[in-house]
C-alpha cells in the first residue's frame, strides 16, 4: 500500500468522523421537539439517542484512522451504514411530499463521503475485499 495515499484515505476516514461529530452534537442538543430543529418532530429523547450513536460512528472512524491499514473494514462498514441512511433520506423526500427538506444536505454529504471513501482506498493499494469482507485467519475461527 503506497504511504502517501493511506495518509490521505485515513484524513478522509477521519473526515467523516469530524463530520459525524457535528452531527451528533446537533441531535444531542439541537434537534427535536420543542428545540431550534423540530421538523420532522422528534421527541428530543430519539434525537439524543440517534446522536450517540453518532458519536459511536465518529470514535470509530477517528481511532480506526490512526491505523487504517488494519481497520480497513471499517471503510466498508461505513459505507453500507452511509448509503442505507441516504438511500432512505432521499426516498421519504421523494415519495412523502410532506417530508421535510431540512436534512436534504447531510444526504448530499454522506453520499458523497460513501463514494470517496472506498474510491480513495482502492486508489491507496487496498482491495476492496480488505474493506467489504473481513480477514480471518484460521486460528481466529471460532469453532
Amino acid at each position: 500500500m503506497k504511504t502517501e495515499r493511506t495518509k490521505t484515505l485515513a484524513a478522509v476516514f477521519a473526515l467523516g468522523g469530524v463530520w459525524d461529530t457535528i452531527a451528533g452534537l446537533i441531535y444531542i442538543f439541537a434537534i427535536g421537539t420543542g428545540r431550534a430543529i423540530d421538523n420532522p418532530e422528534m421527541h428530543p429523547f430519539y434525537a439524543v439517542f440517534l446522536g450517540s450513536f453518532f458519536l459511536s460512528f465518529a470514535w470509530m472512524q477517528i481511532l480506526s484512522s490512526l491505523n487504517i491499514r488494519r481497520y480497513a473494514f471499517s471503510i466498508g462498514c461505513l459505507v453500507f451504514g452511509r448509503l442505507f441512511y441516504v438511500i432512505t433520506l432521499f426516498c421519504f423526500m421523494w415519495i412523502d411530499k410532506d417530508f421535510p427538506n431540512t436534512f436534504w444536505f447531510t444526504g448530499i454529504i454522506d453520499l458523497g463521503l460513501a463514494v470517496i471513501t472506498p474510491a480513495i482506498g482502492i486508489w491507496a493499494g487496498l482491495r476492496p475485499q480488505e474493506m467489504f469482507l473481513p480477514k480471518i485467519e484460521p486460528d481466529q475461527m471460532v469453532h
